[in-house]
């Protein structure tokens, strides 16, 4: 396997600790509201990853937080807890806050067929950890206490910027929107580990602790929870690019400080997911979630495929034109595996080793998706048997998981039913004309909507896929 790595700056060999045996951390949901389809690209694509691992052999450990406190509205520990935002926009208390969006976005990855990692583990589980190495970093001078926070001290990190390949001058130049100056800290982009209740007065989720009573910095938890349940090392951590800085970043400083050691050798970041006007985001536009789509008549497996039809890496734009384009690419591509039809003719075990490899090396270019894909199709058009066919994508979609052999049968109402025979009507009528064109273009139109019709002795029928 072969990724880009973000520390390296370069598509590298991918090399575990262990021979055999990944240990994957993937940076969960903050559960104050809906997760928005650009969000969910990124578990999409850490699922892909993980999935690809798996079908080339290595035995993976995947590890997910869910914040659930800590998280602040900006990233350099500045305005409120998200969670306590959501708290007043919904009356509700944080811990059902929490419990509802966390159960929300588990339903949206079972949609996008998701996996649901091995260990899933909220923040407020763990403040006994968060609590322990932070007694460690102060005993080794990496962190201080100033106005009853607790800090870490950045200039004490040799290689605080290596990750996200900046420096401090360049950072400062072009401060973020979300960093405040905040003056109890000795430099501008020390960072909170542990907050007492001198920062906000009205935080519910409180617990005791050598400093005071307060709560995590949202950095320290994704530390805490990835040691905590997979060890000292580390082989892959994921997330979104935009974490890169200053989360990730904060992770490896107060990471390695308290291990004392190279914590993780592999940093994959994910590229975003932009609408015509810029970054998708919670805050602009129309809240593109996955109950949207399906509301507006789409699968979300259409999705994933239009995720899958890009390199994770970089920016995907998203439109409905170009989603209605997944959706027929989608819906074509289950109607020929439909035809494909199961018989009694052996495995051609050459045949399936030769497409298997090119299927794995594909995953083992930087998960290269699209290629994937394309050998997909030339699986479904090769000269091989129909049962070499079915392994075959029966074996590939254990990574692309777009449900190709499930027969997705739709009711049919009756406005659906009535809007099928006139379109069969019409399409006969066109035929009588000789207007060949026509009746493609309704033919056409019923596929693209999952109506499969044959012309057969008896006259035209259908079927819905």
């Amino acid at each position: 396997m072969k990724l880009y790595n973000t520390l390296t700056k370069k598509v590298e060999e991918f090399i575990p600790n262990e021979e055999g045996k990944v240990k994957m951390y993937t940076c969960g949901p903050t559960v104050y509201h809906y997760a928005h389809i650009g969000n969910l690209r990124t578990y999409i694509s850490e699922d892909i990853l993980e999935k690809s691992l798996k079908y080339l052999g290595y035995e993976v450990t995947r590890c997910m937080n869910i914040t659930d406190v800590g998280h602040n509205v900006g990233d350099g520990d500045s305005g409120e807890d998200k969670m306590v935002v959501a708290s007043k926009r919904e009356h509700k208390s944080v811990y059902d806050i929490a419990k509802y969006y966390t159960e929300v976005f588990k339903q949206d990855c079972e949609k996008l067929n998701i996996r649901w990692p091995d260990i899933v583990s909220p923040a407020t589980d763990n403040i006994d950890e968060y609590i322990k190495i932070i007694e460690d970093l102060l005993k080794k001078d990496y962190a201080y206490i100033s106005n009853g926070n607790v800090y870490f001290d950045t200039s004490k990190y040799e290689n605080y910027y290596e990750l996200s390949g900046r420096n401090k001058d360049d950072l400062l130049v072009a401060v973020r929107d979300d960093i405040e100056e905040d003056t109890s800290k000795k430099n501008p982009f020390d960072f909170v580990l542990w907050f007492t209740k001198s920062k906000f007065e009205n935080q519910d989720m409180q617990w005791d602790s050598p400093w005071g009573r307060g709560y995590p910095g949202w950095h320290i938890e994704c530390s805490g929870i990835s040691i905590k349940y997979l060890g000292e090392y580390l082989d892959i951590h994921c997330g979104a690019e935009d974490a890169i800085f200053p989360h990730h970043t904060n992770e490896i400083a107060q990471s390695e400080s308290y291990l004392d050691h190279k914590w993780c050798n592999y940093w994959v970041h994910l590229g975003f997911l932009n609408d015509l006007n810029g970054k998708m985001s919670k805050s602009k536009g129309e809240f593109l979630t996955v109950s949207l789509l399906e509301q507006k008549g789409y699968n979300p497996l259409v999705y994933r495929y239009l995720c899958l039809k890009s390199y994770y890496h970089n920016t995907l734009t998203f439109s409905y034109e170009i989603l209605d384009g997944a959706k027929n690419e989608y819906n074509k591509l289950k109607n020929k595996i439909k035809n494909i039809q199961e018989n009694n003719e052996d495995i051609d075990k050459t045949k399936f080793e030769e497409y298997n490899n090119l299927f794995k090396e594909a995953l083992s270019n930087d998960l290269n998706t699209s290629s994937a894909i394309t050998i997909l199709y030339d699986v479904i058009k090769a000269d091989i048997n129909n049962n070499t066919k079915l392994k075959l994508i029966k074996n590939f979609d254990e990574v692309l998981s777009l449900d190709l052999l499930k027969n997705d049968k739709k009711r049919i109402d009756n406005d659906l039913e009535k809007y099928i025979l006139d379109k069969i009507e019409e399409r006969n009528q066109a035929k009588k004309d000789k207007n060949y064109v026509l009746a493609d273009q309704i033919r056409e139109e019923l596929l693209n909507k999952n109506i499969i019709i044959k012309d057969t002795r008896e006259g035209t029928i259908y079927e819905i896929k």
